[in-house]
C-alpha cells in the first residue's frame, strides 16, 4: 500500500535576478535611439514634464545623484558646481558636412497632382485624376483595375482610361503603368523610339533580357548577338521603378554623434555636442525649490519631486549614452588605425564582443551604441556598424575583414575582360594566390552583397 502525504511548509531560498527598473529601461531605450529619434523622444517627455526645457544657451545642467530621494533644495544650491562633460568640439570648427544633407522635395503624389492641375482635363474631371494619382504605389504603379476606379467614382470607363493615358505622359517617365512591361513601353514611346524591334524585345523577351539570354533573343529576332546586347543595354537604362526618386522623401540630415579629427598624425575623438538635445530644469522651478517658503501641499510637493526625479534620470541617461558612444568610438579608432591611414582594404575584422570586453560593458550595449550612430572622419562619414565584420587570416598572418575582401572582389571584376568575365571559382583562386583562402560560395555571397551580377550576366558579346 502506497501512502501519499501532502503538506505545507516554509522554505527560505536565495536566488538572483535582474530587476528591470523604469530607469534601466529608459537607459536602454535612450542608448539605442539615433540622434533624430532621441530628439523626438525628448520632446515627447517634455510634453509630460513641465520642469524640463530645451535651450541653446550653454548653462550648467543637472548634478548626477544616486539617491532615490533627492533633497532638491540642496541640489539646486549646488547646481553651478556640476555640469555635463565639457564640450570638446567647438562650433567654430568645420563640423557641418554638406554631404550629410538631403534637400526636401515634393512627394510623388504632389509632383503628379501639380502636373495634372495644369491640364485641361483637370477642370473637367478633377476627382478622377486625383483618385488615380492617390492610388499609385510608391513605385508609381497603379494596382487597381480601371473597372474598379470607374465603379468607385461612378464614372464611365472611357473617362478613366483617358485620364490615365494623360497621367502616363507625366514626369517621371513610366508612371501610371499597371506593370513593368507597360512602364517600359511608355518610356520607349516618350523617348520617341521608332525601332519596332525595341518594342518586340519588351513585349516578348523581357524575361530573357533579365537572364542575359542574348543568343536566344538574337536567334528569335534574326540579328547579331552584339546588336541584341546593345538594344538590351538601352532597355536596362530605363527606370523599372518610376517613383523611386520620391520614396521616403523628407528632410534628412545625418548628424554624426562623434567626430574624428587628425591632429599632428594622431586621431582625436570628440563628441559632437550638437547631436544630442540640451536639457535643463526650468528657471521658475529652480526658484521654487530654492525659495525659503516651503511648499505646504503634500500633493504638490510629491508632484514636483516626481517630475524633478524623472528629469534627472532622463538627463543622466542621455549623458550615459554620450559617454558609452564616445568610449566605443575611441576603441574602434584605436583598433582600425590602418583603415584611416591606408584605406578600406586594411579594415580589420572586429566583433562587438572584443570592444565590449575592452570598455567593460555587455556586448548588447555595444550593439545598441553602434546601431544607427554615425562617426564623421577624415575619410568620410560611416555608421559605426561599418567597422564590425568577420574576416580571415592571410598567409602572412594578417587579418582581413570581409569588407576588405569585398573591395578586392570589386576591383577584380572592374578590371576583368568583359567578354570573358571571371567566374566565382576563378575569383576565389586569384584571392588564394594573394594569400586569401575563401570558398567559391563565399565569393558568390560577397559578390551578391556588392550588387554585382554573376559572370554569365556580366558577359559582353561585343
Amino acid at each position: 500500500m502506497i501512502n501519499l502525504r501532502m503538506g505545507y511548509g516554509l522554505e527560505l531560498t536565495q536566488s538572483q535576478k535582474l530587476v528591470m527598473t523604469p530607469q534601466l529601461k529608459q537607459a536602454i531605450t535612450v542608448l539605442q535611439l539615433n540622434s533624430i529619434e532621441l530628439d523626438t523622444y525628448v520632446k515627447e517627455h517634455m510634453e509630460g514634464n513641465p520642469v524640463l526645457e530645451l535651450t541653446e544657451v550653454k548653462e550648467k545642467p543637472l548634478k548626477e545623484k544616486e539617491e532615490k530621494d533627492i533633497n532638491w533644495k540642496e541640489y539646486i544650491e549646488d547646481f553651478d558646481n556640476h555640469h555635463y562633460t565639457p564640450n570638446q568640439y567647438s562650433p567654430d570648427r568645420d563640423d557641418f558636412n554638406y554631404e550629410n544633407v538631403i534637400s526636401k522635395e515634393a512627394t510623388l503624389h504632389e509632383h503628379l497632382l501639380s502636373q495634372y492641375n495644369m491640364t485641361r482635363k483637370s477642370s473637367i474631371y478633377p476627382a478622377v485624376g486625383e483618385y488615380i494619382i492617390h492610388n499609385l504605389d510608391e513605385n508609381g504603379y497603379l494596382s487597381m483595375s480601371l473597372e474598379q476606379i470607374s465603379e468607385d467614382l461612378n464614372t464611365e470607363l472611357e473617362v478613366v482610361e483617358e485620364v490615365l493615358s494623360i497621367i502616363q505622359t507625366f514626369d517621371p517617365p513610366g508612371v501610371g503603368a499597371r506593370d513593368l512591361k507597360e512602364s517600359l513601353l511608355i518610356q520607349l514611346k516618350l523617348k520617341e523610339i521608332t525601332d519596332p524591334r525595341m518594342f518586340a524585345l519588351v513585349e516578348e523577351h523581357l524575361e530573357k533580357i533579365a537572364s542575359n539570354k542574348f543568343p536566344d533573343i538574337a536567334k528569335a529576332l534574326q540579328i547579331p548577338v552584339a546588336e541584341v546586347q546593345t538594344m538590351c543595354d538601352f532597355i536596362r537604362s530605363l527606370e523599372p521603378r518610376p517613383g523611386r526618386q520620391f520614396i521616403n522623401v523628407q528632410n534628412k540630415y545625418i548628424t554624426p554623434d562623434v567626430i574624428v579629427k587628425e591632429v599632428e598624425g594622431e586621431y582625436v575623438v570628440v563628441y559632437n555636442e550638437s547631436s544630442v538635445p540640451r536639457l535643463y530644469i526650468r528657471e521658475d522651478y529652480r526658484k521654487m525649490v530654492l525659495s525659503e517658503q516651503s511648499i505646504n501641499c503634500e500633493d504638490t510637493k510629491k508632484y514636483i519631486n516626481d517630475k524633478l526625479n524623472a528629469a534627472l534620470w532622463l538627463i543622466k541617461n542621455i549623458e550615459q549614452r554620450k559617454q558609452t558612444i564616445y568610449r566605443v568610438v575611441e576603441n574602434i579608432i584605436d583598433r582600425q588605425k590602418d583603415f584611416f591611414e591606408k584605406g578600406k582594404r586594411h579594415l580589420k575584422p572586429l566583433t562587438l564582443r572584443e570592444v565590449a570586453e575592452d570598455i567593460d560593458v555587455h556586448e548588447s550595449t555595444v550593439s545598441r551604441a553602434t546601431n544607427g550612430k554615425y562617426v564623421q572622419t577624415p575619410v568620410g562619414t560611416f555608421e559605426l556598424k561599418y567597422f564590425f565584420s568577420s574576416g580571415i587570416e592571410t598567409r602572412e598572418g594578417n587579418s582581413l575583414s570581409s569588407n576588405s575582401i569585398k573591395d578586392f572582389i570589386r576591383e577584380m571584376i572592374e578590371k576583368e575582360n568583359p567578354q570573358k568575365p571571371l567566374s566565382d571559382e576563378k575569383i576565389a583562386k586569384q584571392l588564394e594566390l594573394q594569400g586569401m583562402k575563401i570558398s567559391r560560395r563565399t565569393v558568390a555571397k560577397y559578390r551578391d552583397d556588392l550588387g554585382l551580377l554573376s559572370s554569365s550576366k556580366r558577359k559582353r558579346y561585343e
